[in-house]
């Protein structure tokens, strides 16, 4: 989730955006000579800021999925040549570095997940259910199945079991139930529609939260694949950093918190050996280690950005 007030784009439209944990993020890649890696790009805010503080002679490569965040990101390329634009997911990232010749020399790379502001304020891309819009929910409209047409013919079960893993969702399966009978009565094609048929179906609100909040995270992170996303690049990174290269990831809910805390402990403890096996502890192979723990935003950046509230920032070297 960036969100930030940079600069107005000329290449997408006017949306507010406050760029999360902006210096935390960045300052823990210790940003200097060397190659940096934005696979989230968004409205380029950590960017930004990674090319004020990156040597002259060093380079910026960026991912995103989503086309108005690469035209953003070209015209920045066009205003400074340190920047390479990969219009691709960062699970592609190792692909795409290969490609690049810069497999192994990563000094940083940096992950902002989630949603930016941008994305759920334009209601024409379909992710949120407080303006209505078409039920689209993809990152890149140009790519894949939309929410409306996997809506269209998934099973009730599936459903219910993807808004419970995904959004965590305790009323899973009557709200599963509830969108099953009503697209049987008509065709689910906008936010607001799906949104009210949430509501209405939703037992218990929670307080200071909509009702569709959960289900919609869940279709979301089901229909762009980010949990697989971010598997695949947690298992490409030790390989793409260089030593003491660093990796500054920003999560928003528990589930992508999880895997990066886990990936991040696992590197940290070496493979798994039988326990009767005679290996010094310093022949072990560990891959990272932690820098710090978990950091939270400041009481004054949620006053001016509420959903920052949920970010994590967890960081880690390779060894």
């Amino acid at each position: 989730m960036k969100k930030g007030t940079d600069r107005t784009s000329a290449t997408a439209p006017d949306f507010s955006h406050e760029t999360v944990l902006l210096h935390e993020a960045v300052d823990a890649l210790r940003v200097g000579d060397g190659v940096y890696v934005d696979g989230t790009f968004g409205r380029g805010g950590h960017s930004r800021l990674l090319l004020e503080q990156l040597a002259a002679d060093g380079q910026l490569v960026v991912f995103d999925k989503d086309p108005q965040a690469i035209a953003e990101a070209q015209a920045l390329a066009k205003e400074d040549d340190r920047v390479v634009v990969c219009h691709a997911s960062f699970a592609e990232l190792k692909t795409r570095l290969a490609e690049l010749g810069l497999v192994g020399q990563v000094q940083g790379l940096l992950l902002d997940l989630g949603v930016s502001s941008p994305q759920l304020d334009d209601a024409s891309r379909g992710f949120s259910f407080r303006s209505d819009g078409p039920l689209d929910m993809r990152m890149d409209p140009s790519q894949g199945e939309s929410a409306a047409d996997w809506l269209s013919r998934v099973d009730e079960t599936t459903l219910a079991n993807v808004l419970y893993q995904y959004g965590d969702e305790r009323h899973s399966r009557r709200i599963a139930r509830a969108i099953v009978k009503a697209r049987g009565e008509q065709s689910l094609t906008s936010t607001l529609q799906l949104a009210e048929i949430i509501k209405v179906a939703h037992p218990a609100w929670e307080r200071n939260k909509h009702p569709a909040t959960r289900s919609f995270q869940a279709i979301r992170i089901f229909i762009n694949g980010e949990l697989s996303d971010l598997e695949a690049l947690l298992n490409d990174a030790v390989d793409v950093l260089a030593p003491g290269g660093r990796l500054s990831v920003i999560t928003f809910h528990s589930l992508e918190d999880r895997m990066v805390k886990q990936f991040v402990r696992n590197q940290e403890k070496g493979p798994d050996l039988p326990p009767d096996l005679p290996v010094p502890d310093s022949e072990i192979r560990r891959t990272m280690k932690r820098v710090g723990k978990g950091i939270k935003p400041s009481a004054a950046e949620i006053d001016v950005n509420v959903r920052s509230r949920s970010a994590t920032l967890r960081v880690a070297e390779k060894l």
